[in-house]
């Protein structure tokens, strides 16, 4: 094997330093970019081109995350929404563009080239290793973050941590009374309260944030259906049980994530829709969808939504 192949397995990436050991010239190197073999997604640091073209954007982030920390060396540590990607947290809204680091050494807040330098104070105790990185506590991450993010945007992130364990809903709050008072945070106590870990996609606390802005009724999140055997037979991720309403979000990665050996798109869509029918045959009531275009629409979703609530309610 290419021994430069190998290091991008094994790192994301390889620098000119290690091309020049592998008895790639500079001319060479500049040769091999120019033919589309390799990418340069910064200065010094490559990436083999069919590697990094099936590589979705928070894959190239968590990349870029690891050679700047290969760069900078012990001085800094992931932070933010870099910190976000680094834990496996959901982020939404929020710009990849540009790698977030915290300095451990006091040095001046900045943005250079393709990072965002952040001043703060850190302890030992903040930090954390992930897979190698060093990154700072998913809490504080999560709160840095939504201090510079929209309060949707914060909501996505606190649910996606909060469903895959990364902290519980007692540490967001002793963190968010620790920095309540740092800038950005003002907006950030509406998100910790409708904050939960029943929301198990971005799609789903979208849309739970949208109800809320909205003035609609909250609904109970991963809602189950049971029959009259007391058997669950399905689990909505929203349910209006007193209006008779129940919801789903339908994503392509909600397809993606039911798809087991054996099955086609085609079959998980036939399981929905007969677990659809299954909601409405024991309920009596409605089932409503939305898909990410509707996300797009509020107001038409929003209406739609209060007529099916408003039907069932009177």
């Amino acid at each position: 094997m290419n021994p430069l192949r190998l290091i991008c397995e094994l790192h994301g990436f390889f620098t000119r330093g290690m091309a020049r050991d592998c008895g790639y010239s500079d001319k060479a190197v500049t040769a091999m970019v120019r033919a589309g073999i390799w990418v340069r997604f910064r200065r010094g640091y490559y990436c083999f081109a069919d590697s990094w073209t099936v590589l979705d954007p928070t894959q190239r982030h968590l990349v870029r995350c690891r050679a700047i920390l290969h760069s900078l060396g012990d001085d800094v540590v992931l932070s933010h929404v870099s910190g976000l990607v680094a834990h496996g947290i959901d982020v939404w809204g929020a710009s990849l563009d540009r790698v977030h680091v915290t300095r451990l050494d006091g040095d001046a807040s900045r943005i250079e080239g393709d990072v965002v330098h952040h001043r703060g104070r850190v302890d030992d105790r903040d930090i954390v290793h992930v897979d190698g990185l060093r990154v700072l506590s998913p809490v504080r991450c999560a709160l840095e973050h939504a201090s510079r993010s929209s309060s949707e945007s914060a909501l996505v992130s606190f649910d996606s941590a909060l469903h895959r364990g990364r902290f519980d809903q007692l540490e967001l709050f002793d963190q968010f009374a620790r920095v309540g008072n740092w800038p950005g945070m003002r907006h950030v106590h509406v998100p910790i309260r409708l904050a939960s870990g029943k929301s198990h996609s971005v799609g789903e606390s979208r849309g739970f944030w949208m109800f809320w802005v909205a003035g609609l009724p909250a609904p109970e999140r991963q809602y189950e259906i049971v029959d009259a055997r007391g058997e669950v037979r399905a689990t909505c991720d929203w349910g209006w049980p007193e209006r008779d309403t129940y919801g789903e979000f339908d994503g392509e990665v909600k397809y993606g994530r039911l798809l087991k050996p054996g099955m086609t798109p085609g079959d998980v869509v036939f399981a929905e829709k007969r677990r659809e029918d299954d909601v409405r045959e024991i309920t009596g009531g409605r089932m409503i969808r939305l898909v990410w275009s509707d996300y797009d629409r509020p107001r038409v979703t929003v209406a739609r939504l209060e007529r099916y609530l408003r039907r069932r309610a009177g």
